[in-house]
């Protein structure tokens, strides 16, 4: 009897996505996750990249402190509207 061993492949980070505004600015936290910087330094909230069949989201997430989660406010194509929805739920 043969047997196949899966061995995960490991995580490459994606290139931090240029914003068309520079009302913010993108700080990396991970592989696939941003802090949302304002111009006065406050986080608005992350940019997180998911790859889906139809091409790569952007999701503008929000870290809810009691459970130390995130949540999600929503998912777009552009790291833009993600940043956009950010800005205006504060």
């Amino acid at each position: 009897m043969h047997t196949h061993t899966i061995t995960a492949l490991p995580d490459i980070p994606y290139a931090t996505p240029k914003l068309s505004s520079s009302r913010e600015n993108l700080i990396r936290a991970g592989d696939h996750l941003w802090r949302v910087q304002d111009a006065a330094g406050r986080i608005l909230g992350h940019l997180r990249i998911a790859a889906e069949p139809l091409g790569l989201r952007f999701r503008a997430e929000r870290l809810h402190l009691a459970s130390g989660a995130f949540r999600l406010i929503g998912e777009f194509w552009t790291a833009d509207e993600a940043v956009q929805t950010l800005r205006y739920l504060r």
